[in-house]
């Protein structure tokens, strides 16, 4: 396939536009759209089912990072409140979730995709991103938002390239049929 459009210049005008989605009212984080989009690439390329393998993935692998900002929230100085408290008590919830974590990603082969969403979530949540920042639902569900977008940025970057196939270059050694010679 030939691209008539730059694939560079199409992928740069999208990342581009990613700036209004960030830089309005709701505070969304850009990055999360290029790790989707990368992890689309990653996978092979733009294509259906891996769009809606990375949809279902990202989302889990938020969740999870949000059960332990809640866990940590509400129960953060169950082993007192010192810092070495709060970290033992940190590192044994990382520790239980993230094994679950993974234990759930074998399910479908959603590991990989499931730590980009944990981490997209983590950047969104500490980074002080989303509407209400502070907030571990509204930090969830601006990063999911944006994970989603991923996807179908890697679609558009390829199909606003507007490819075209190439021709099928002429063979010397064809044979030469009454047709052809006419």
């Amino acid at each position: 396939m030939r691209e008539r459009l730059p694939h560079e210049i199409v992928a740069s005008v999208l990342a581009g536009l990613t700036a209004f989605l960030g830089g309005n009212a709701l505070h969304l984080p850009p990055w999360a759209v290029f790790l989707s989009w990368a992890a689309v690439f990653l996978l092979g390329g733009p294509r259906g089912d891996r769009a809606v393998r990375l949809w279902c993935a990202m989302p889990a692998g938020s969740a999870f990072a949000l059960v332990i900002v809640l866990v940590e929230r509400h129960a953060g100085g169950a082993f007192g409140e010192g810092q070495t408290a709060r970290n033992a008590f940190q590192a044994l919830v990382i520790l239980v979730v993230n094994t679950a974590l993974m234990y759930t990603g074998r399910l479908g082969v959603l590991v990989p995709g499931m730590f980009l969403g944990f981490a997209s979530y983590f950047a969104t949540f500490f980074g002080g991103f989303g509407y209400d920042p502070g907030n571990p639902w509204a930090a969830w569900l601006c990063v999911v938002a944006m994970n989603a977008l991923g996807p179908v940025f890697a679609h558009l970057s390829t199909r606003l390239t507007f490819p075209v196939r190439e021709a099928a270059p002429a063979r010397a050694d064809a044979p030469v049929t009454g047709a052809d010679a006419a």
